[in-house]
């Protein structure tokens, strides 16, 4: 049978705590079948602020996109891992369905 351990108690507890956290939250764009991440911020609420600002500028362009064909896009937030954005990744412009940036 094993004994209990016995000895000093060690000095300093590693807290875990100031380990960075890998997950960021990501503004997800779509149009049609494509998925793109617009965006990436630390907080969900920048993020959040960020969808809804976007929202508002699809919007407020929605007649002519509708008029020249062209998908709606649509926005959500979900959370994402540094190592999973693709390599050479960069932010969208928000207006960049605008400009056919999308691709």
């Amino acid at each position: 049978m094993s004994q209990p351990v016995q000895g000093p108690l060690p000095e300093h507890v590693v807290s875990l705590s100031r380990v960075r956290d890998d997950k960021l939250w990501a503004v997800i764009v779509a149009m049609g079948r494509k998925r793109r991440i617009a965006n990436i911020y630390p907080s969900r609420a920048a993020a959040d602020a960020d969808c809804h600002w976007r929202e508002q500028q699809v919007r407020a362009y929605s007649s002519f996109l509708l008029s020249s064909n062209m998908p709606l896009p649509h926005y959500s937030v979900s959370p994402v891992r540094r190592a999973d954005l693709p390599r050479g990744w960069r932010p969208l412009p928000a207006l960049g369905f605008l400009r056919g940036e999308f691709a």
